[in-house]
């Protein structure tokens, strides 16, 4: 595990990426992360796709229309791709409703054929200790590609 940005980002140049999956989620790392996967895909010309995952309650069939759900994905994709614009690269979207997210990052992934998977996640606590959540173990555990795991940085309420 790389803990020194420098080092990382190095590494990851040098690295031959044809695509980039970027799970978004509406939380403020998704902004980092699409700049960071846009940085290393204009390095080696690669394809950056994000994607969010709206998780559809088991009381509920799997193609629900879930209106409210569908219409904060699409801001949030939309947010995406002006974070692209700005670090001057096009990406492509996608909204995918599934049970649980990690498992359909996982089979993304793999359909599309993703050589890296750039995940940001959130600095959470549960029971006074940081937790990244089900859906980023799940990925970093399944993936058949490259992993990149961003975590914000804890800010000084979070320490209370």
């Amino acid at each position: 595990m790389l803990t020194n940005p420098v080092q990382a980002s190095n590494m990851l140049r040098r690295m031959d990426f044809g695509k980039v999956l970027v799970p978004v989620s509406g939380d403020p790392v998704d902004e980092e992360v699409i700049r960071m996967a846009c940085a290393l895909a204009q390095d080696s010309g690669s394809l950056v796709r994000a994607l969010y995952v709206i998780e559809v309650e088991r009381s509920l069939p799997l193609d629900a229309p879930v209106e409210r759900e569908t219409a904060r994905a699409e801001d949030i994709l939309a947010r995406a791709q002006e974070f692209a614009r700005e670090a001057g690269h096009d990406i492509e979207t996608g909204l995918l409703q599934a049970r649980e997210a990690g498992p359909a990052i996982v089979h993304e992934a793999t359909e599309g054929r993703a050589d890296l998977i750039v995940m940001g996640v959130g600095y959470h606590r549960r029971a006074g200790v940081f937790d990244m959540g089900d859906t980023p173990s799940h990925v970093l555990r399944e993936a058949p590609c490259h992993v990149v795991l961003f975590r914000a940085a804890a800010s000084p309420e979070d320490g209370k």
